[in-house]
């Protein structure tokens, strides 16, 4: 799949794998920090991924995102949800497939330089992280 072909990847495929993508840099950062057992680990790890959080870090991104990441994460946005969420605002839920469709497509793109400049802002945004 040539890059001119992500554009047709569905929102909602892009949010499947960015959710494994950002899981994946929260639990590698917090064992690089040296969060102490594996029950703090998935303390730390719910704390930071979930609708709510993820809600609040879209914002943080939005205003650093270029013109092609801000199509991409409004087309997040805007997906159609299939399912309500269980433990989240509608509006946060659109919010952090949006974020998840980002680091998604930008994982597909190869783009890991810019998923680690964007995690970076993340990370510094957040309180007690």
């Amino acid at each position: 799949m040539s890059d001119s072909d992500y554009s047709y990847v569905s929102s909602l495929s892009l949010a499947h794998l960015g959710d494994a993508v950002f899981e994946l840099m929260v639990r590698t950062y917090f064992i690089k920090q040296g969060t102490g057992d594996v029950t703090d680990l998935h303390k730390k790890t719910v704390s930071v991924v979930n609708a709510a959080s993820q809600a609040q870090m879209a914002k943080i991104l939005v205003p650093n995102l270029n013109e092609d990441e801000l199509a991409v994460f409004k087309r997040g946005k805007n997906a159609k949800i299939n399912t309500l969420p269980k433990n989240s605002s509608l509006a946060d839920y659109h919010a952090a497939t949006a974020l998840e469709t980002l680091f998604g497509y930008l994982w597909l793109k190869n783009r890991t330089d810019r998923l680690d400049y964007l995690f970076t802002l993340i990370l510094e945004s957040i309180n007690g992280v």
